[in-house]
């Protein structure tokens, strides 16, 4: 007997689409993984995670061009928007949320949507992903504006709920960015800086938490880290926006102190506590000769890089 679902035009539509997916195809040499021994599933899984790397080699070109759009939208005072759905948005909202700690930016400069809401980064909210019409709800919320970055993450390419997230923001002049694991994707297409990772199919048959999930996650890695790299975030390749909110972060901004300026333990305290603990200006403080109210008006002129402020210090050099 077949269902009642098989004579529904929709989930006949639906089944055609998945069945063209790459991330959905069905491997018949893993058809029988679960008769194998523990170490030989362990050995095929990393096997297939470390093709993932080569896939997103294949796409930097497009990456870095939608991480200087994006720095440049930022510098502007713009945002970073991620918008996706089950483990697409779940990687979202997780690197927005390191990015405070990370780069001592505002919680409103980067943000992470997922169709559902918060509920659903623990457990599914049935249908939020099939919803546009959610997401322009969702981006109209934070009243999102032509100046932001919305990046739409969907290992598919076909997820409603990132197109529409993508086509929303496009309308009204935002940066956007479709993020994707298929080829010839609608997301792709929807956004001006369209990204797809082809990883092939999965270990376990349309389970994009996998190798999709990984590439998403190296992707936003450069998104975010990138994009920091290029508003003055760091210094070389030290975090010197690092927010110290607990002991192991005070304990680090101790150590790129030191690692930049090669000063002792009493002169690193000494700047630390001339510039309230921040640790950009404490470094200028120790390599630019200046006082802490002179490293804070340094790094406001510079638009807070460290090397520029640097140069300001020491103009003859």
């Amino acid at each position: 007997m077949t269902s009642p679902a098989a004579h529904d035009p929709n989930y006949a539509a639906l089944r055609t689409q998945l069945d063209a997916l790459t991330t959905e195809a069905f491997r018949p040499d893993l058809a029988e993984i679960d008769r194998r021994s523990t170490l030989e599933i362990a050995r095929t899984m990393n096997g297939e995670d470390a093709t993932v790397p080569a896939a997103v080699a294949a796409r930097l070109p497009e990456i870095a061009a939608a991480i200087d759009a994006t720095a440049a939208r930022m510098a502007r005072g713009g945002r970073l928007i991620y918008a996706g759905a089950g483990t697409a948005g779940r990687l979202g909202v997780l690197d927005a949320s390191e990015c405070p700690p990370t780069f001592n930016t505002d919680p409103s400069e980067v943000l992470g949507l997922i169709a559902g809401g918060p509920t659903a980064m623990v457990s599914a909210v049935e249908g939020a992903e099939d919803s546009k019409e959610l997401a322009v709800e969702d981006l109209t919320a934070i009243a999102v504006a032509d100046r932001d970055t919305v990046v739409g993450i969907s290992a598919s390419g076909r997820t409603p709920y990132a197109i529409g997230a993508v086509e929303h923001a496009r309308a009204i002049g935002a940066l956007t960015v479709g993020l994707s694991c298929n080829p010839d994707s609608a997301l792709a297409a929807a956004a001006e800086h369209g990204i797809e990772i082809v990883v092939g199919p999965e270990l376990l048959t349309g389970s994009t938490r996998l190798k999709a999930g990984t590439a998403q996650k190296l992707v936003l890695n450069m998104l975010s880290t990138i994009t920091m790299i290029r508003l003055g975030k760091t210094y070389g390749n030290l975090m010197v926006d690092v927010r110290a909110s607990n002991e192991k972060l005070r304990a680090r901004s101790r150590r790129i102190v030191a690692l930049a300026t090669g000063a002792t333990d009493l002169e690193i305290e000494a700047a630390l506590a001339e510039t309230d603990g921040e640790v950009k200006n404490a470094i200028l403080v120790l390599l630019g000769g200046v006082d802490g109210r002179r490293a804070a008006g340094l790094l406001r002129s510079s638009r807070g890089h460290l090397r520029a402020a640097l140069q300001s210090a020491h103009p003859g050099n």
